[in-house]
Formats: structure tokens, sequence, C-alpha cells
């Protein structure tokens, strides 16, 4: 019988060859040795591990550097070909003439674009500031051919301007307006119980186009209302208002342009216009417009687009940047926008939005006027609803477009019938709130300008014009050529 018959000869199981007792100090080392091999592995490892992430940090730091990019010859990129080499090889001289042609380089593309910003406002007649802009490129643009040569071309062109161009006097230039432009005409002139008042009323896009082109072809350049008459002050520090200084070539004729109602009223609504003024991808101002299919489509579908898009391609149809006035009322909000409905759930919103776009529009030299808040008759209109119109105009509106110092009135209508002067209660609250330039209707072109004040008439290019009163417009366009063979006769 063997004794201890569990006994085996495995000195690392901890048993000894003569007894059966438990050798502790066997176990002992072989744990020992055990965890040493344990933590050199996982040094190991850790070690290893390490530097496979270095390697990666400073592969991705190099490819990221453009160290391992191509050159032309397909090589990859390094060591005296590394970005921050590219000068090594090259001699003193040869670094020199390289810094000296990339500084040239640099130099002649700002003399580019300088001469190209420029070029852009002298054919705006803005000489001053086209010479203004050479000169800012600094004290050494004496040393430039091309630049000086611009400003003796800006000099020449302009000791040919004369006041007003063609035009004796302010009392001839034309203040020509419209409203909603018709971007869709079967919709707009589909029968139903809108169209007649579309047909007198509104211009389609055709037409529209049409006339500039006449216009400009003409010798008409367009020019802010501010231009025709100024306010200014004399030492005493009294002010009053004057004609303005236009000047222009002696072929050229100014004109003012306005639009009414810029709202897009809701009872316009699928008959073929824009639903409201915004800024387009570009920021330039534009239109939507709501499609058959209910998406919304930003384009030239109203006045102000589509002038801008007729400027950029004839400069010189802008005196010095300007652009048009849009009268507004307050009735049903602002621009397309329900800022009279507090209830609705975009009411703050929509306000915020208006104040951009109306920042966009003026940046562009568009203008503002009041065309009252209720669009009445505000010649016989009592002083209590002049100042209640007003007010609420001046809280719902002007709050939103900011100050503006020009009254279009509603139906052309003016607030008194002389023409010697106003002297009525309306009037003087008008002007406490900073009105100075108020617009009615009349068939040809009149204007006062009064030491406090200026009366402008305006001249409607609309349907009814065209078709009713064509002798009224003969000196503008050629009718046969702008009518638009969609537009229905007159009922």
């Amino acid at each position: 019988m063997h004794e201890g018959g569990n006994r085996v000869d495995n000195k690392t199981k901890g048993y000894t060859n003569k007894t059966n007792s438990y050798d502790y100090r066997a176990e002992s080392n072989v744990k020992k040795t055990s965890k040493k091999g344990k933590y050199k592995t996982i040094l190991v490892a850790e070690l290893l591990l390490l530097f496979i992430a270095i390697a990666g940090i400073l592969t991705f730091a190099l490819a990221k550097g453009g160290y391992f990019k191509k050159n032309n010859n397909n090589q990859p990129q390094g060591g005296i070909n590394a970005p921050g080499d590219k000068d090594k090889g090259l001699t003193p001289e040869e670094k020199e003439e390289k810094r000296l042609e990339e500084e040239k380089k640099a130099q002649q593309e700002k003399i580019s674009k300088l001469v190209e910003e420029a070029d852009l406002l002298a054919m705006g007649y803005d000489y001053d500031k086209a010479i203004e802009t050479i000169k800012s490129y600094g004290e050494g643009y004496t040393n430039h051919t091309v630049l000086t040569d611009a400003i003796a071309k800006y000099e020449a062109d302009k000791e040919k301007l004369v006041p007003l161009g063609a035009y004796e006097s302010v009392n001839e230039i034309s203040h020509v307006f419209f409203h909603s432009l018709v971007a869709d005409n079967s919709k707009a002139f589909d029968g139903d119980y809108a169209s007649n008042g579309y047909n007198y009323y509104m211009t389609t896009i055709s037409e529209f186009k049409e006339m500039m082109k006449q216009m400009y072809e003409a010798g008409y350049v367009l020019v802010s209302i501010h231009d025709v008459a100024r306010q200014v002050t004399a030492e005493d520090g009294t002010t009053k208002f004057v004609s303005g200084d236009i000047m222009l070539p002696p072929d050229k004729k100014p004109f003012v342009l306005s639009q009414d109602d810029v709202n897009y009223y809701e009872y316009m609504t699928g008959d073929g216009f824009a639903s409201k003024a915004v800024i387009d991808e570009n920021g330039r101002p534009s239109t939507a417009m709501i499609m058959d299919d209910g998406t919304v489509s930003v384009g030239d579908y109203d006045m102000v687009p589509v002038l801008e898009t007729f400027i950029a391609e004839h400069p010189d149809f802008s005196y010095k940047g300007a652009r048009g006035i849009l009268a507004l009322t307050g009735y049903e909000g602002t621009l397309g926008y329900r800022t009279n409905d507090k209830t609705s759930p975009t009411y703050e919103e929509d306000k915020e939005t208006v104040k951009e776009v109306v920042k966009n529009l003026k940046e562009w030299g568009w203008e503002f006027a009041s065309h009252s808040y209720g669009h009445r008759n505000m010649g016989k209109a009592s002083y209590t609803f002049t100042v209640t119109d007003t007010d609420r105009w001046m809280e719902e509106v002007g709050s939103l477009i900011g100050p503006t110092d020009v009254y279009i009135f509603p139906y052309g209508i003016d607030i008194e019938e002389s023409v010697s002067g106003y002297t009525s209660d309306k009037y003087n609250y008008l002007k406490s709130l900073g009105f100075n330039y108020y617009c009615g209707v009349f068939k040809s072109p009149w204007i006062q300008v009064k030491d406090e004040y200026v009366r402008m008439t305006r001249r409607p290019l609309d349907g009814q014009a065209m078709l009713q009163f064509p002798e009224r417009l003969a000196d503008l366009f050629d009718l046969s050529k702008v009518i638009d063979p969609d537009r229905p006769a007159l009922k």
C-alpha cells in the first residue's frame, strides 16, 4: 500500500517525494515567478500600444500638414519638398527674386480690385468717391500708371457733368410709381372679381422691364427724392429746403421711382403676385412667391428684385446708388408679414424678420415712406383721424422700418388742395413727426420746394394710364412695345 496515495512528483504543485505535507515555499516561489512573467507581458503590451499610438499621431500630423502629398513629379513630398522647406536649395538672390514676384502679384491684385470698385462708382456718376477709392491705395498710388490714369479719366468725365443733365430745373423731373407687379398673368387676368382691378392699377413684370429698358435708352437715370431737394443749415442754425445739386452728363434725365402698398395683402393670395419681401441666398433684396404645389420660390417676382437685376446689368441707370421708395400701409402688416396681428404665433418672429429685410433693403439704397395706416382719403379725413391713423402707423410700421421723412398720400389725394402752400393742422402734425416730403398724384411732373417741406407729384404707370390715357405717357415710352399682350381691355 502506497503511503500517501495523493502524492505526486510535480514540485510545481507544492508536494515533496517524502511526505504528504504541502510545501508553501514552493508555491510561493511559483507565484512570484508567475507574477513576474505576467507583469513583463503587461509591460510589453502597454509599451507596444503606446508606440502604435505615437506612430498614429505622427502619421496623422504629417498627413494633415501635407508631408505625404505628391508633388508635380508624383513623388511624396518630404525632406526638401516639405512645405517649410519650399525655398531650401535657393540662393539668397533667388529667394529675393521670388519674394519680389509674390509682392508684385499681390500689388497687382490690389490695384485691379480698387480700379474695378472705382469704375463701378464712376458708372453711377459718383466720381468723387471713385477718386477717393483709388487714393485709398496709399501714398504710393502715384507710382502706378493704372491708378493715375483712372483718376485722370474720372476727373475728365466729371468735368462734362452739368446740373440736372438735360433738364433746366427740378420741375421737369418725373416721379413715376407702380403697385405690385403681376408675376403670373394667367392668374391675375383670369376673369374673376379681382381681375378688373388688377387690370386698372397693376403693371406686369414684362411691361415694367420694357419701361425701364426704354427709359434707360432715352437717357433716364434713377435718383433719390433726397437728390431732387435737400435740406441745408444756415450759419445761424436755421434750416430750409433747396433744389438738389444733381450733376449728370448733358444727355441724361433724372427721375424718381416709388411703389405703393408693398404689403402683399391677403386678397392677392393665389392671384399671381409675390407673397412677401425676403433676402435671397446671395444677400440681395428679393421676393418670395407661393407656387401651385405649395412650395415657396424666391426670385424676381416684384419690382425690387427686377430692378436690382436691371441695375446690375446697367450700373449707369442709378445715380450714386439710388433706388426707389417703398410706400407702406399697416392694416395688414409690413412687407408681407402680418405684424399687425399680435395673436399670431409668429408675431415676434415676423417683426424681427421685417427689421432684417428692411436693413438689407436700405443697404442696397431703397427708401421707405408712410402710405398711411389704413389707406384712407387723407384729404377728406379729419384732423383727429389723421392723428390716430398716423400714430398707429408710427407704432406698428415706423417702429420696424426706422425714421422716414416721406409721406405718400393714399389714392394720390393731398391733404390740402391749395398749391400756394400748406397751412392746415394736419400738415403741422405730420411735420411734427418728421415728415418733410409729401407726394400726391398728377398727370405730369410738378414740384414745390418750400423752406419747411417739399411737395412732389407722381405719375402712375399702370393699366389705366396705358390704356385710357396713353398720351400722358408718350414722353416716356413707345406704348406699342410696352403693353403686355395678355392684358385685357378695360371694363
